[in-house]
């Protein structure tokens, strides 16, 4: 999804500014699906501005500059339906979870443990704070994509916990193994 996309997806559940949105992209329900920095969603916003896919007004603040907000017209509205019916593109899980633990045979065993145990911890906060969700107010498709959510994260943390023990001890035992083999002496690079 594109941040054009994003940014009118987020728009249609009511006005916001570009800080809104980003925060939506943090913090709210939109956090879960893709990054969107201020250096992506304003140009984005500008994009759909000069292409009439949003109305951007002015509201003044007490003792600060006044703030852009930007609501969808409907030509917005017909935008996103259109997007909505095109299948989506693969996922792409970008994680650099993932990517230390790919690489978790070059890490001290007790290092890769802290790491492990803390993302455990992290995803449990991250389902109790979803389990605190008031969804009966919510359309259906928020209240499905908040139970995917939930088991997605659930399956991650009994995963680490089913495993992490084994992966411990296989890369312990390889670092044992590897220091027991002499090593050549090291050189200096010319």
């Amino acid at each position: 999804m594109d941040v054009k996309t994003l940014c009118l997806g987020v728009l249609s559940r009511g006005d916001a500014s570009g800080y809104e949105i980003k925060k939506a992209c943090e913090e709210g329900p939109f956090s879960h699906f893709q990054d969107a920095s201020f250096g992506s969603i304003y140009p984005a916003l500008a994009k759909l501005s000069a292409e009439k896919l949003v109305d951007c007004h002015q509201m003044s603040q007490e003792k600060r500059p006044d703030k852009k907000v930007y609501s969808i017209t409907p030509s917005g509205r017909t935008a996103l339906f259109e997007t909505l019916l095109l299948p989506p593109a693969p996922d792409k899980v970008n994680s650099d979870f993932y990517f230390m633990t790919f690489f978790a045979q070059l890490m001290p065993t007790d290092v890769l443990r802290s790491i492990l145990e803390k993302r455990i911890t992290w995803y449990e906060g991250v389902v109790e704070r979803m389990k605190d969700c008031n969804l009966a107010i919510r359309p259906p498709g928020e209240r499905f994509t908040h139970g995917l959510g939930l088991a997605h994260y659930r399956a991650e943390i009994t995963y680490l916990k089913e495993n992490m023990d084994q992966l411990l001890d296989q890369i312990a035992s390889e670092q044992s193994a590897d220091a027991e083999i002499p090593q050549a002496p090291k050189t200096a690079a010319l």
